[in-house]
C-alpha cells in the first residue's frame, strides 16, 4: 500500500457514510409502515413483510454479490455495490405499488452484506494489523449513527413530507457516499486472487461455520429482546411513548461508545475481548428484567446494553475474518448474513416466548440464554485453537522410522 497513515479517515469515512445510508434505509421503513400501508392499500402485516423481504435480499444476494464480485477491484466492486443501492432506494421512491416496492426493497437489500462484507476487508487492508479491528469499527460507526440520527429523522421526514420523502432521501446519502467512495477509496488495495471453487472451499472449514455460529448467537440474544423494547418500555416501566423514543436515543448513543470499543478491546486480545463481552452482554440482559420496572434504572441499563451489545460487532467480524484467509471477502459477507439472521432468530425467540403466555419480563432472560450459546461456542472455537496442527504425512514418516 502506497497509502500514507494520514489519509486513513478519509476512505474510512466514505465506508461510514455508505454504511449510515445502507443503516437507515434497512430501518427506516419500520417507522412508517402505518404510512406505507395506508398509501398502497395494504394490511400493516402485509407492509411488515417489506421488512422480511429486505431481510431476505441481505441472506440471498450477500454470498452471490460476494462471488460476483470477487474478481473485481475492491474499489470498483464497492462502488458498483452502491450504484445499486441508489437504483433500489429510488425504485423504492418510485414505487406504484406495495408488489414494486418490495421488489425494490430486495433490490437495494442485495448490495447490504457485500458492501459489509468487502468494506469490513478493505477497512482491515488500510491500517496496520494491530489497528484492523478499529478501522472495522469505525467503517460501522456509520450503521450505528444510521440507529441514532438517520432512522429518527428519516422518519420524521416520511410522516411530514410522505414515506417517498424518505426514500429519497436516502438516495441522495447514496449519491454522497458513491462519490466519496469514488473520491477517497485507493483504487490499488490488496487482493487476493481467488477462484470461485477456492472461495466455496473455505466453508469445509468447520471453525469458520462456528464463527459463523458465533455472531447467529452471540448477536441474536440482543434481538430477543430489542425487537419487543416498545412494548417492555410502555407496558413494564411505564413511560410514554414520546419517552420510549428518548430512551432508544440512549441505546443508540450506547451503540456507538461499544463499537469504537469492541475494536480497541478486539485489537488487544481478540478471543479474551470478545469472551468478557458477551459475558457482560448476559449480565446486562438479566439486570434488564429487574431494572425494567423503574424508569431510571431502565435508562441507565438499555445504554449499557447498548455498549455491549455493538462491542461485540468489530471482534465478531474479525474472527470469521481470521479464520477464513482463503476467501475473507466471501467470509465477512457471509458474517454479515449471519448478524441479520441472529436478528431473525432472536425477534422469533422473543415472539414464541411472548405466545406461550411468558411475562416481558422473561424476555431478557431468553436473550441471555441465546447470548451465553454464544459464548459456549466462543469457548469452543478458542480451545480448538489450542489443539496442535496435525501432522503431515512427510513429518509423520521420519517420526515412526525413528522409533
Amino acid at each position: 500500500m502506497n497509502t500514507s497513515t494520514k489519509s486513513f479517515p478519509l476512505p474510512l469515512l466514505a465506508l461510514a457514510l455508505a454504511a449510515f445510508g445502507i443503516g437507515t434505509a434497512e430501518f427506516v421503513i419500520m417507522g412508517l409502515l402505518p404510512e406505507v400501508a395506508a398509501d398502497l392499500r395494504v394490511s400493516i402485516p402485509s407492509a411488515g413483510l417489506l421488512v422480511t423481504g429486505y431481510a431476505l435480499g441481505v441472506a440471498i444476494g450477500a454470498p452471490i454479490l460476494a462471488i460476483v464480485t470477487s474478481a473485481m477491484p475492491r474499489k470498483l466492486a464497492l462502488m458498483g455495490l452502491m450504484g445499486l443501492f441508489i437504483l433500489g432506494n429510488v425504485l423504492s421512491a418510485l414505487a406504484p405499488g406495495y408488489d414494486w416496492l418490495l421488489a425494490a426493497r430486495v433490490v437495494a437489500a442485495f448490495c447490504h452484506g457485500a458492501f459489509f462484507g468487502i468494506g469490513a476487508v478493505v477497512a482491515a487492508s488500510l491500517v496496520p494489523a494491530n489497528k484492523q479491528a478499529q478501522a472495522i469499527a469505525l467503517m460501522f460507526t456509520g450503521l450505528t449513527l444510521a440507529n441514532v440520527l438517520g432512522v429518527p429523522a428519516g422518519t420524521a421526514l416520511g410522516q411530514a413530507a410522505g414515506w417517498r420523502a424518505a426514500f429519497w432521501a436516502v438516495s441522495a446519502i447514496g449519491v454522497l457516499a458513491f462519490a466519496a467512495v469514488a473520491a477517497f477509496v485507493p483504487a490499488k488495495l490488496p487482493m487476493p486472487k481467488t477462484r470461485l471453487m477456492h472461495e466455496f472451499a473455505v466453508l469445509r472449514q468447520p471453525q469458520v461455520w462456528i464463527a459463523l455460529g458465533m455472531t447467529v448467537l452471540g448477536f441474536g440474544g440482543v434481538f430477543t429482546v430489542f425487537t419487543y423494547i416498545a412494548p417492555i418500555l410502555e407496558q413494564v416501566t411505564r413511560v410514554s411513548p414520546h419517552a420510549v423514543t428518548g430512551i432508544l436515543l440512549l441505546f443508540g448513543a450506547g451503540l456507538t461508545v461499544g463499537n469504537t470499543l469492541g475494536g480497541k478491546l478486539a485489537d488487544w486480545k481478540l478471543m479474551p475481548a470478545l469472551m468478557g463481552i458477551l459475558g457482560g452482554l448476559a449480565l446486562v440482559l438479566v439486570a434488564f428484567s429487574w431494572t425494567s420496572r423503574m424508569a431510571l434504572p431502565a435508562m441507565i441499563t438499555v445504554f449499557v446494553w447498548g455498549v455491549f451489545a455493538f462491542a461485540t460487532v468489530p471482534p465478531l467480524q474479525m474472527r470469521v475474518v481470521a479464520k477464513a484467509v482463503q476467501a475473507p471477502n466471501l467470509a465477512s459477507t457471509l458474517n454479515i448474513g449471519a448478524f441479520n439472521l441472529g436478528n431473525a432468530l432472536g425477534a422469533w425467540l422473543g415472539g414464541v416466548v411472548i405466545t406461550q403466555g411468558a411475562p416481558l419480563t422473561a424476555l431478557p432472560f431468553a436473550g441471555a440464554a441465546v447470548t451465553l450459546a454464544g459464548l459456549g461456542l466462543t469457548l469452543w472455537s478458542a480451545l480448538l485453537d489450542r489443539r496442535p496442527a496435525p501432522m503431515t504425512a512427510a513429518v509423520a514418516k521420519p517420526l515412526c522410522e525413528s522409533q
